[in-house]
This record gives structure tokens, sequence and C-alpha cells, in this order.
């Protein structure tokens, strides 16, 4: 067995069981695109960007991640069908396959860690089949220096070996791909897929068990950045609500894009990189984005523009889910390191295609949980194949598949959190006004901006606010740089009973959606829901 690279002395990958032909541990980003060109698995793009192509899956495989059941699960994780069991035999018999098929096979190490706030650092080993898996590994966690890795010593260990596929039969597994968190051996398995996001939302899955459940500290799937006064803001939302958008001020610096944590005196980010989708990207529109993508970063499953090496990023002929990663540090206005302080203003963003929910409007604690916990967007039509008229999307917590735990338990550490720190949570739609998609207008990116950058600058605390009659929400009566009669969605609506019937309508879905988790929630959640047979004033 070879090992070579910058590695702690008398370590070896013959400690996690492997006999493999080469270890190549921590290459650099040049090493690793080098070594994924002459094993024909990538191209380079016209900006120096590594190509890949993930093969068979270009997205996560939700049905197909699973958590041991063993005694520390049993009782803690909310099983059901985002959370899948699995027995420690299976597990045990898939981490068997997976050591014999790397047998004598080349392998990459890669030593890094979550949380950037050294209290909550959790260290990773992850070892993979594929060079370029291994430089996702570099470019989404966070990096070791170089002493640190003469004596790192991993809490974690992830295996990604895409090679290998499961037999259902024998493993217990729905089909042949599979990723599988052990919390008992600290270790997630992969197998069956090379989608790199695996990787990734694996480990942001075991924070969003053991911070909250061990640590005291709220996991988020949100973006944050921070001002010029050390004022921290947090952006919940789905896609296409423009959290990335948001997030990206100028006169404000990122802390991260997608998971951070919250704790006691700081919220932190728990990665070193960012995942974006490309989809239609343009410069003009995602400018951060688009500088981001030179040598270093990685491009997955686009098209090139006939037969050159120039992204073609409208190209949705492998998947509409094609994707970029790259480090934090190919971003230019970033917080470092990428922790700031107790957040004053949380956005949740929306974006309602029926034209009911008003632009901006502030929450109390208590509709702060449920709207939490209900993770309302709309997917508007067009953009999706099938889709023809607006369609409710619901992600508890704005990320339900990443949740081990009940969603009223990170729903009650925000309102904990929120009374403790006297944080200002708001509700930004940004989605249709005047009327439902079809009807009515998108609303303006610099009204939204507006109202964003008026929370923020404490501009909504002394404004008059009334209450809208069906949701409850307050609304500001006027705003700095935005017309008055926008705050209110209903008088942006010729006609108002077709506004009174929307309303009513959408509150009846917040209200199906929230049957779920009912019986878990306490009265201040549940008195927070939309109001049914009221008229809209």
């Amino acid at each position: 067995m070879n090992e070579t690279g910058n590695r702690a002395e008398g370590v070896s990958v013959a400690d996690l069981g492997l006999e493999v032909a080469n270890a190549y541990w921590n290459l650099s980003p040049k090493e690793l695109q080098k070594e994924t060109i002459e094993r024909n698995q990538g191209k380079i793009s016209s900006t120096g960007t590594l190509v890949v192509n993930t093969g068979e899956f270009t997205g996560r495989s939700p049905k197909d991640r699973f958590i041991v059941e063993d005694d520390n699960t049993k009782n803690t994780v909310w099983w059901g069908d985002i959370n899948l069991k699995i027995s420690p035999e299976n597990f045990d018999k898939l981490h068997k396959k997976i050591l014999n098929y790397l047998k004598d096979k080349d392998v990459f190490v890669r030593d890094a860690y979550a949380c950037a706030d050294p209290a909550y650092r959790l260290n990773l080993r992850v070892v993979t089949e594929y060079p370029w898996s291994n430089m996702f590994a570099y470019n989404m966690f966070l990096r070791p220096s170089e002493d640190e890795i003469s004596n790192f010593q991993p809490e974690w260990t992830i295996l990604c070996a895409p090679g290998l596929k499961a037999n259902p039969e024998e493993d217990g597994t729905r089909q042949h791909n599979f990723a599988i968190i052990n919390f008992t051996k600290k270790m997630i398995i992969i197998g069956g897929t090379g989608y790199t996001g695996e990787i990734k939302k694996g480990i942001f899955s075991v924070l969003n068990y053991l911070l909250p459940h061990e640590k005291d500290t709220l996991s988020m799937h949100c973006s944050a950045n921070i001002g010029s006064n050390n004022d921290t803001a947090v952006f919940f939302g789905l896609s296409g609500t423009g959290k990335t958008t948001l997030s990206a001020d100028p006169n404000r610096k990122l802390i991260g894009d997608d998971e951070h944590g919250w704790a006691k005196d700081s919220v932190f980010n728990f990665e070193g990189g960012c995942y974006a989708k490309c989809i239609d990207l343009t410069q003009e529109k995602e400018p951060q984005i688009w500088d981001a993508i030179k040598e270093g970063a990685i491009l997955e499953n686009i098209g090139f523009v006939g037969d050159s090496n120039v992204a073609d990023y409208s190209d949705s002929s492998i998947t509409e889910n094609t994707r970029v990663s790259y480090p934090i540090y190919h971003i230019d206005n970033i917080a470092k390191p990428s922790i700031g302080t107790v957040p004053r203003n949380i956005f949740f963003l929306t974006c309602d295609a029926y034209g009911v929910l008003p632009p901006i409007s502030k929450l109390t604690p208590g509709q702060a949980m449920y709207h939490f916990i209900s993770g309302y967007t709309a997917k508007v039509a067009g953009t999706e194949a099938g889709i023809t008229e607006p369609v409710t999307a619901f992600s508890a917590c704005f990320g339900a598949p990443f949740l081990p735990l009940h969603p009223t338990k990170y729903a009650e550490m925000l309102g904990a959190k929120m009374r403790e720190n006297d944080v200002n949570i708001w509700l930004v739609n940004t989605g249709w006004s005047g009327g439902a998609y079809g009807t009515g207008s998108r609303i303006k990116l610099k009204f939204t901006r507006a109202m964003i950058t008026s929370a923020l600058n404490g501009d909504l605390n002394n404004v008059e606010y009334h209450n809208h009659p069906v949701f409850g929400l307050a609304m500001p009566k006027n705003c700095p740089n935005v017309p008055d009669e926008i705050l209110n969605p209903k008088s942006t609506w010729e006609n108002q009973t077709s506004y009174d019937n929307q309303a009513s309508k959408l509150a009846e879905a917040f209200n199906n959606n929230f049957e779920q988790f009912a019986d878990n929630a306490n009265e201040e959640i549940l008195s927070a829901a939309p109001k049914m047979g009221v008229t809209a004033s």
C-alpha cells in the first residue's frame, strides 16, 4: 500500500479497515483536477474550471438516504417519510462491501472540518473513490492548516464509493444507491451515486442532529451576512425566493450562503464554500457566482456551446440541477473568519405566486415559529415540467429533507432565541402583487431591497403597522423608497372579492399542511395559524 501527501505521522487508511493500492492524502485542488483529467473523469472549461458529470444521479435521492436506528436514535430521530430507518446489521454489511470494493483501488483522503466557530468544530475524514469528489470536499468543508493536519484527529468519517451498488434484497436499501448516517459509529457511507451533494448534505444532517440535541445551538438552512455595524442578518428561503441574490449585498460581508449555526454568542458558517445552481446563470443576474467560476471550482452536469469548451448555462439536457461548487475565498466580499454576531434581523423569504402575502411584515415569536415550521413558497408555472399554474410548496424549517429531529424542536429554539436576543423576524414576499401569477406582476427587486435595507437600518421600528385579518401579519403602512400602496396586498388588487377568495385558499393550504405538526406544537404556535372565513381589509 502506497500512501502519499500531507497527513499526521503514523496515520494510515488501514486504520479505517482499508487495503488500497494508493491513498492520496490532502492533495491540492490543482493536483486533484490533474488526477481527474488523467483518469478521463472530467474536462476543463474556458475559464479553467473542472467540469464533471455525476452520472446516473444529478441530484440527491431523498428516498435512499437512511439513518441507522439503534439505542441512540430510536427515540430521538423524527422517523417517517424524511428520516428512513435502516438496521445496524445492514449498515455493517454495506460498510464491509465498501471496504471490499475499494480493496486494491486508489482512494483520495481529505482531512477537513465543519463549523467555523472553534467551540463547535467537527473534524471530518473524507475518503473518496474519485478525485473530483475529494476536490468537492476541499471546496465545501473548512480547510485545516498544514500544522493542524499534522495532528489531525477526525471525529466523523465519510466513505464515498459511487461505483459500489447495493443489492436491495440483501442490504435493506430501496435500490442500488444509498447514503447512510450512523450516529453511533460517527460515519456516513455513500454508494451507487456520484452526486456530490450527498456528501455536503450528509454532514448538514449530522449537524442538524448534534447541535440542537447536544449543544443547545440552532442549526439553520440559510444564508447570512454582516454589516459594518457588526449586525448579522440571516436569510431563509426555498429555491426561487431570492435568498442568494438578497444576501449578496455589496454593503455587507457574506458569512455564508447555505448552512449556519446560531450559538449563544455567534452565528457561524458550517461550510468553507458554496454550492450554487447555475441553470440559466448570467453575469448580470448573479455576478458573484459568475466570477467565482474559475480554476478551483467544479461545474457539474453542464453542457458546452457547440464543440467548444465554453459552458452553456442554458443547457438543461443533462439536468435542470446544474451546479457549481467553489471555495468561499473565490468571493471577494466575505467575512473572515465566517462568523458573525447574534442576528439582529432574520428574513423569511417566500415567493407567493398567489399575490396574497404582504411584501414585508413583522412577525411575533408565535408567528415566527409557525411560519418557520411551515416553510412556505410557491412554484411558478413554467419553471418546472408539468406545472401550468402556481403550486404551493412547504418545507419545514426551510430544509425538511435534512432535519433528523422534529421541526417543532428547531422552531421552539428559534422562538426562545428570538426573545432572548430581541431579534426582529420579517416575512418578505418576493412574489406577486396586484393579482396572482398570470394577472398581477412580480414585486420589483428594487422595492424588496429597499424594504430589507429599511429593516436592517431600523427604519421600520417606529412606523405605524396594521394587521392582516387572515394571516395576522403586522404590515407597515409606509417604508422608505417603497410606494405605500403596495404594502397592503389587497389594495393592489382590482377585484377585492377575488383577493379575499385567494387569501382564504392560501390560509386553507397553510392549515392543511400544518396538521402533520399540530400534535407537537405548543399553544403559542397553534394560535399563529391563519384564520379561515375572515374577510381581509
